[in-house]
């Protein structure tokens, strides 16, 4: 059997547009990204220049409205363009999430004026951005966050600190969630907050298992102040903008993950055809034959998943029970397939020599962020069975 290279994903694309811009983004990988994703992941290096390079080619707008900088892509065009990011460098694919995540807020509920005014520079003007919402205290539980906003004529003066905050330090823009009022979801409000105002601070990023090349840090808010005008939405309807968001931004997640797994199964199948042991491929046994089926399955499922929750999205109708089951499975079968290309490549998958080692340490971070894949099992139960009794 000879080597077998890995072939692109086949894709089923709404447009010719669509497709034109799959080919874009798989030049820019193969150019700008892939060649240097292993050293500079190792080395810990942000690559700001292809955030730069991907604003310029008008990817980091793409599920926005082109009034104001956008794409004017459907979310099931936008996520494949994920997925492909993700799969060539997770720190970029979910870097574009966590940008999109940031820009919601003031797309879905800012007004005319405040969108013509900032969201034209979010979505294609070089700006990279922040979603704070978690706290040292508060993960799960979001509804109890403790950062303050607290009125001061015109303004607000927002106290406290945001944990693991991807991008945090480098962030031209925050979406800060801060208690304006009682406890509990319906006393928190949302703010769009300059990267380099006064009071704000990163502590150093943590140091983590994978995807060293993405910052993730606390952000101090000492008595920010930021004017009303850059308040999102009504006061007290910050939890659900919060919500709303993560309900797209859970496709996100599992986009990216089918991205990474889609690398490992690649990676695994080059290795299994061209690896020779006893006088023929190991992709020659059995055993291995119905792993990479498997874990192939599984990329398949998850993608189909993510789409049909992205077309549901896109006609206008609910899809929040479709977005949970859609990260939970896609970033457990990241988890289960990584681990087997790992397998797959013997003790040679065990070294840095080849990237799914890394591929495995990524995924895990898949299944906590936006949500851990617990929080996503209530979610999903709560839409088959009802709420719990209390």
């Amino acid at each position: 059997m000879p080597d077998r290279a890995p072939q692109p994903v086949e894709r089923q694309l709404p447009t010719e547009e669509a497709r034109d811009l799959i080919a874009l983004v798989r030049d820019i990988v193969q150019r700008e990204i892939a060649p240097r994703a292993a050293e500079e992941e190792d080395a810990g290096h942000f690559p700001r220049e292809v955030f730069t390079l991907l604003s310029d080619s008008g990817l980091l707008g793409l599920p926005y409205d082109s009034d104001f900088g956008g794409g004017d892509q459907p979310y099931e065009v936008y996520l494949q363009v994920l997925e492909e990011l993700a799969a060539a460098r997770l720190t970029v694919g979910l870097g574009v999430s966590v940008h999109s995540l940031a820009c919601h807020a003031l797309a879905g509920y800012g007004t005319k004026e405040q969108r013509t005014e900032h969201l034209p520079a979010m979505l294609g003007g070089g700006l990279l951005g922040a979603y704070c919402l978690s706290e040292p205290s508060s993960g799960s539980d979001a509804a109890s966050l403790r950062t303050k906003a607290v009125r001061d004529g015109d303004d607000w003066i927002i106290t406290g600190t945001k944990a693991w905050i991807t991008h945090g330090g480098v962030a031209d823009f925050c979406t800060v969630l801060a208690r304006t009022g009682v406890e509990g979801p319906r006393g928190i409000t949302a703010f769009l907050v300059p990267g380099d105002a006064e009071g704000l601070s990163a502590a150093t990023p943590e140091k983590k298992m994978g995807m060293k090349g993405s910052p993730t840090a606390q952000l101090h808010f000492d008595g920010v102040r930021v004017p009303d005008t850059r308040r999102i939405g009504d006061e007290g309807q910050g939890f659900a903008i919060a919500l709303s968001a993560l309900d797209s931004g859970r496709l996100g997640i599992a986009a990216c993950a089918i991205g990474v797994a889609q690398a490992a199964l690649d990676e695994a199948v080059t290795y299994a055809t061209g690896r020779q042991q006893f006088g023929r491929p190991v992709a020659d046994f059995q055993g291995l034959r119905f792993m990479l089926a498997d874990m192939a399955t599984q990329i398949e499922a998850g993608r189909s998943l993510y789409l049909a929750a992205a077309r549901l999205r896109d006609a206008g109708l609910p899809f929040s029970r479709e977005a949970a089951m859609a990260k939970l499975f896609c970033t457990d079968a990241a988890m289960k397939v990584t681990t087997d290309a790992v397998q797959v490549l013997g003790g040679y998958g065990y070294t840095a020599d080849f990237p799914v080692e890394r591929y495995m340490r990524e995924a895990k971070v898949l299944q906590i962020v936006e949500g851990t894949n617990q929080i996503q099992r209530m979610v999903i139960a709560r839409h088959v069975v009802g709420p719990e009794s209390r």
